[in-house]
């Protein structure tokens, strides 16, 4: 597996690979929050300066990717405050590929990018329904930090914070 930075005349192939990867939930999601993740996963926010896309290659092909936004910035689009630490976003693996590793090579990658630039933690959120994301992070040592849950789509259905320290 090659663990990569994204080029640019990838991130459409990258952003509708999102799409497809989370479409499993849109199943079981009220229409309003499947939108709102949906627009969440396939939106610009990881043009902002600093951000790091990351992709991991099977066999010369794209099947996963992940944004590693940087300290200090609007990961969230007001949706939560500005957090001093880098935060791991729109982690997506093609269904077809699941447990391979390719979403924990991407998450080892992202903490090791982290620490690398001199950070002591780093942040995510995940959706309270997506438990298989939810015991991936914790096998990794992520830690529940419910001071920076949100609720984007005022449903009910809360957007859980972890934090790693290292």
């Amino acid at each position: 597996m090659l663990i990569r930075d994204a080029l640019e005349r990838e991130l459409s192939f990258i952003r509708d690979q999102r799409v497809r990867s989370y479409e499993e939930h849109s199943k079981i999601l009220p229409s309003g929050h499947w939108q709102a993740l949906k627009e969440g996963i396939s939106s610009e926010t990881d043009l902002q300066p600093g951000v790091e896309r990351i992709v991991a290659e099977l066999d010369g092909e794209i099947v996963g990717s992940v944004a590693l936004f940087p300290a200090n910035i609007d990961a969230y689009e007001g949706s939560v405050e500005i957090l001093s630490y880098p935060e791991i976003r729109m982690l997506a693996v093609s269904p077809e590929v699941r447990g391979k590793g390719v979403a924990s090579a991407l998450i080892t990658e992202c903490i090791e990018r982290a620490k690398a630039g001199g950070y002591k933690s780093v942040g995510l959120h995940t959706g309270e329904f997506m438990h298989s994301a939810m015991r991936l992070y914790e096998r990794f040592g992520f830690q529940r930090t419910p001071e920076y849950d949100f609720e984007p789509a005022n449903d009910g259905i809360i957007v859980k914070a972890y934090g790693l320290t290292f």
